[in-house]
């Protein structure tokens, strides 16, 4: 294999700008067709972004011959079936986050790829990026010393009943088709960075709670993770804030000082050890997850390390289940 070419099985939003564009900016990456099951649609969005050709069923996407990989877009519950179907179609996998709608679906995913030898990359793009492997870097030259605690606060408004109905909004609360709530949108970001910075957590629990009552999944989540060395992480998500209560902050504690940043605003990392702070910026690249899929683009070539493999995609949906397997609705103890 010389030259990835590409096929892309879901074109909707996420693909516009963040992802689609990208894969005809890579060295030996070219976007050969696309599909969705709307045909005006697939076609609409092959022509704007001059894609050869457009399909509305996967499998034949999958099987057209002109293709040697696959990018899965679509919403988490389908991803298992399309995975596994070009898995054994021999195809290579780049599968969108969360890897699947709960850990177990996510396994057989991972262990499809295994057993047939076909390689699997799950789109944890954030790794590619400056901006978190700068942070990587700080902790791993000891910056701030010992790394001993990590506190994130993850606060978004609550969707009004007019977002609620909007056709990006829709699929993700529902959690049949995303697996939870925003939190299984979201989340994974975050904690797959953090997976990528400290490793395997030996300890995960968790409550999710739907306190809002506005639509049928979980809005309010809690986690205590323990990593290596006892870094211990405190995490708490609400999607059912005020607009004005909006946050999205990580705070890593060390011995030494602390290292502040967001995961989805302003790329600035804040580096305070005592004197005054020190305040590292990056600009997002256009196209978010091209730096990743180009290490992808490396792998499926035979010129690089998996930039996420389809065991770490299952660690990080183990987090996620660890986090909102326990409703507290169903689990209060009187003390």
């Amino acid at each position: 294999m010389k030259k990835i070419r590409w096929g892309i099985i879901g074109c909707g939003d996420v693909t516009e700008i963040k992802s689609g564009p990208a894969f005809n900016l890579i060295n030996n990456s070219e976007l050969i067709a696309v599909m969705r099951r709307d045909e005006v649609k697939a076609k609409d969005y092959a022509i704007r972004h001059k894609v050869p050709k457009w399909y509305c069923n996967a499998n034949e996407l999958i099987n057209d011959k002109d293709i040697n990989a696959i990018y899965i877009a679509t919403p988490p519950s389908s991803h298992e079936e399309y995975s596994i179907a070009a898995i054994h179609a021999g195809k290579p996998v780049y599968v969108e986050k969360p890897m699947s709608t709960d850990a177990a679906s996510a396994k057989r995913i991972s262990d499809a790829a295994k057993n047939s030898g076909i390689k699997l990359s799950v789109a944890h793009y954030r790794r590619g990026q400056p901006y978190f492997n700068k942070i990587k870097d700080l902790l791993n030259a000891g910056t701030i010393g010992q790394v001993k605690f990590i506190q994130l606060t993850f606060n978004k408004k609550l969707l009004s009943s007019e977002e609620l109905h909007l056709p990006g909004n829709k699929w993700r609360v529902n959690a049949a088709i995303s697996g939870g709530g925003l939190f299984h949108d979201l989340a994974p970001h975050q904690l797959d960075i953090l997976y990528y910075f400290f490793g395997d957590a030996e300890y995960a629990d968790g409550i999710a709670i739907n306190q809002s009552r506005q639509y049928n999944a979980h809005d309010v989540v809690t986690g205590n993770m323990l990593y290596a060395n006892d870094v211990f992480f405190n995490g708490a998500w609400r999607f059912n804030a005020t607009a004005a209560d909006e946050k999205d902050v990580c705070i890593i504690y060390g011995i030494n000082g602390k290292i502040t940043f967001s995961f989805f605003g302003e790329q600035r990392i804040v580096i305070e050890k005592g004197d005054a702070p020190e305040i590292i910026s990056f600009t997002p690249p256009r196209h978010v997850q091209q730096p990743m899929i180009e290490r992808v683009v490396k792998y499926f070539l035979d010129e690089g390390l998996n930039p996420c493999s389809g065991e770490e995609g299952v660690m990080v949906m183990k987090l996620i289940d660890a986090f909102t397997k326990k409703d507290a609705h169903f689990t209060k103890q009187v003390f």
